[in-house]
């Protein structure tokens, strides 16, 4: 089995959500979960008015995000990240999200192609 990797998506067009799972199922990655999640400068901005001038730094950042979390092999990240920039867009434009990995060293409970 080849090393593996936690593939992070913080998704900030939530309206692409579905056409990047698609792409998952095409990609034959079989498993994902997918969290809603909000940025901090989102809750430092609302919660603390003296942060509120951040709204005007946090240019096209959109109120909540979706996270999603796949572990795959090594070789299925750049296949991924090549999809998610054709569907999503470039990570370079602002308040388009972000996308990295985390070495995974143990995994139980995952079966099937998409590890091999």
């Amino acid at each position: 089995m080849s090393a593996m990797k936690l593939v992070i998506i913080i998704l900030n067009r939530e309206e692409y959500l579905d056409e990047l799972l698609e792409a998952f199922v095409e990609l034959d990655v079989r498993g994902a979960t997918v969290v809603d999640s909000v940025g901090m400068g989102q809750i430092i901005s609302n919660k603390f008015p003296i942060f509120g001038g951040l709204r005007s730094l946090m240019e096209g950042a959109r109120p909540y995000n979706k996270t999603i979390l796949t572990v795959v092999s090594e070789e299925k990240v750049e296949l991924i990240t090549a999809e998610h920039q054709k569907i999503c867009g470039s990570l370079d434009e602002p308040g388009t999200g972000l996308i990295f990995t985390v070495p995974v060293d143990f995994v139980k409970g995952l079966t099937g192609k998409s590890l091999s």
